[in-house]
């Protein structure tokens, strides 16, 4: 498709989105004026205007019924996350029986990886992608620490080549290969939240489990943003976030995924929960820890009922929308805003330059484009938001920007290009 750096061209293209009227189900901010573009879904996604009778069902139960609820209330709070699992399943490609939803990311990467990284004589190695986000960066380490073991022994980073900024999957690929019986566990970020570069996850497990290792992602990034196929792909386990592209409160309740081939293993090691307990027996309340099959086994307490209920309001929207029209969508958008960015680069070239450094590929990329600035700094990222547009900076000289298909718009992207030129100025 031919684009224009117009506004009747954004319009028109907006009247002919299938999702137009989803933007409609969320609220945009307006604390700076009507004509905010708001771009950091990727890091806190916008409140859906039916979250507060989500929670306020909870609440009128709760004062209702006190501690009846558990039972009682109208979606009881016993089996809540239950409401969420088949939701969830369709948006990272899994089945129910292999996805939860409960406690936080970080939370659940370290109970994950208790199971799953089980160093054992020379195979003690973990791979990731430098660059990592840092509490992925922490959690390996002190993970590698806890078995006794040196982070700088046993933690191999996969880095971009010389004067690049992206890694080559190749390069992935060959250093699984180069580490084989070392290489006790592949975890990486599905998409990198500094680039926005999206990985091949299906290759990257294939290749990881070929030389005997685990792996995992973290799809903090990933889920809901991007096509997720994880029980087709063989992925051992994940875990994401449920407030950035799943639009699910500021640290909202994270979900979780362990392959359906582990659902029943009772030698992986865990730490255990009584809520992760066999739920036909768990109210005997008896010593000796049974876990539930699937992912279902490594929760720990109760559910965190008013931050599900946040979460259910946004998987209801997603489950209207698809994650096929919410992928076409996205591609175009991300398209389009990268197309304006070049064309304001261009006419702008003796003042400063952009160099998106996030692939240009629709296959290796979600919604994110990560643009590396030029010629000024974080100046420009200011003057921007003074006009009124969200997005987030990066050191040392990166702005992360993030059109989400449910509620931005062909037009924001539109402003986002009057708005740089203008702050460029």
């Amino acid at each position: 498709m031919r684009f224009y750096n117009t506004l009747d061209f954004a319009r028109e293209m907006d009247a002919r989105d299938p999702l137009r009227l989803f933007r409609e189900k969320f609220y945009l901010p307006s604390f700076m004026g009507p004509d905010i573009v708001y771009f950091t879904g990727n890091s806190l996604g916008l409140q859906p205007k039916t979250t507060s009778q989500y929670i306020k069902q909870e609440l009128d139960d709760w004062a209702k019924l006190g501690v009846e609820g558990h039972f009682s209330a109208k979606k009881p709070w016993y089996s809540y996350h239950e409401l969420l699992a088949d939701k969830t399943a369709k948006i990272v490609g899994a089945k129910p029986i292999e996805v939860v939803i409960t406690h936080s990311l970080t939370t659940n990467l370290h109970l994950l990886m208790v199971s799953f990284y089980k160093p054992e004589g020379k195979r003690r190695k973990i791979l990731c992608e430098s660059k990592a986000f840092p509490s992925d960066q922490y959690v390996i380490e002190s993970q590698i620490k806890f078995h006794g073991y040196s982070e700088q022994e046993e933690l191999v980073e996969i880095s971009p080549r010389k004067g690049e900024h992206i890694i080559r999957e190749e390069d992935i690929i060959q250093k699984i290969k180069e580490l084989g019986e070392e290489l006790a566990l592949v975890m990486i970020g599905g998409v990198n939240y500094y680039t926005g570069q999206l990985f091949n996850m299906k290759e990257i497990t294939k290749a990881g489990h070929k030389v005997g290792a685990r792996v995992g992602f973290d799809l903090a990034h990933a889920a809901g943003n991007v096509h997720l196929k994880l029980h087709d792909w063989g992925v051992d386990f994940a875990s994401w976030c449920g407030y950035k592209y799943l639009n699910s409160s500021p640290g909202g309740v994270s979900g979780m995924f362990v392959h359906e081939t582990h659902a029943d293993d009772s030698t992986l090691p865990r730490l255990a929960g009584w809520w992760g307990y066999d739920k036909e027996t768990r109210f005997l309340m008896k010593s000796g820890f049974k876990p539930m099959r699937g992912a279902e086994g490594w929760q720990l307490s109760n559910a965190p009922v008013l931050g599900m209920a946040a979460h259910l309001a946004s998987l209801e929207i997603f489950d209207e929308a698809g994650m096929d029209r919410i992928g076409a969508k996205r591609d175009l958008l991300t398209a389009y805003l990268e197309f304006i960015i070049e064309d304001v680069s261009n006419r702008n070239s003796k003042k400063c330059s952009f160099e998106i450094i996030t692939p240009s590929d629709k296959l290796k990329r979600g919604s994110q484009l990560s643009i590396l600035i030029h010629g000024q700094g974080k100046s420009l990222f200011d003057n921007l938001t003074k006009k009124g547009v969200i997005s987030d900076w990066r050191e040392p000289n990166v702005i992360r920007i993030a059109p989400v298909p449910l509620y931005n718009s062909f037009e924001d992207c539109y402003n986002f290009g009057l708005y740089l030129e203008q702050a460029i100025e």
